[in-house]
């Protein structure tokens, strides 16, 4: 970081994007296997975003993009390892959003749906499988296989990204992909109709009477 800010004079822009997809059921997952996931996908992500921020704070501004995942706002069966490293990278840069604001440092995670990328294929791994759980596996194998022909155009990202980069006041969040707000908004609005409706038992928990 100290290297590159020193050749062009400053350092404007990160963009945390390594990462892969992790495949098997929770129960499959070894302990090498989810660690191997959360180092890539999240502390790889973390590490970075903090050498740059001294940086950053220093010269008063900055953009950090984080590249996140429908993945990192919901889950769907196969994938939790993905899934517990993506949530992990929207936790810490929300708070980091907060954090840096006032030093002109502005945080972007951008969420893209299916892209045509080889992410579940030649880069992915695959936990061994256990025979109980073939039948979900083809269930969300066909899932994605309805999916597929939504998917995005990698090379289309690149100008939308310079946009978000040169934007005053970009958003924290933004999907890429067609079809990413149609996947995550049934979802969310569910979680809200479940908190709504045992709304009363929160209150109950909480040993107080709900406020007039």
């Amino acid at each position: 970081m100290q290297q590159a800010a020193a050749a062009f004079g400053s350092l404007d822009v990160v963009i945390n994007n390594a990462g892969y997809g992790q495949f098997g059921m929770i129960e499959e997952l070894s302990e090498q296997e989810i660690r191997a996931q959360l180092e890539t996908n999240f502390f790889g992500a973390f590490w970075v975003t903090q050498a740059a921020l001294p940086i950053m704070r220093e010269q008063g501004h900055g953009r950090i993009l984080q590249v996140s995942s429908i993945g990192g706002v919901s889950a769907f069966m196969n994938i939790g390892a993905y899934h517990a490293s993506k949530w992990a990278l929207e936790g810490f840069s929300q708070s980091l959003a907060l954090e840096v604001a006032r030093f002109g440092i502005h945080v972007t995670l951008v969420e893209p749906g299916g892209f045509d990328t080889d992410w579940a294929g030649p880069s992915s791994r695959h936990a061994t499988p256990i025979a109980a759980y073939d039948e979900i596996r083809e269930e969300r194998a066909r899932q994605r296989g309805l999916q597929a022909s939504m998917s995005g155009d990698p090379a289309a990202t690149a100008a939308v990204l310079l946009e978000l980069v040169d934007m005053a006041e970009p958003p924290l969040r933004v999907f890429f992909g067609i079809n990413a707000l149609d996947i995550v908004k049934p979802d969310y609005e569910a979680r809200l109709a479940n908190w709504d409706a045992y709304q009363p038992l929160a209150i109950k928990a909480s040993g107080r009477q709900s406020p007039a």
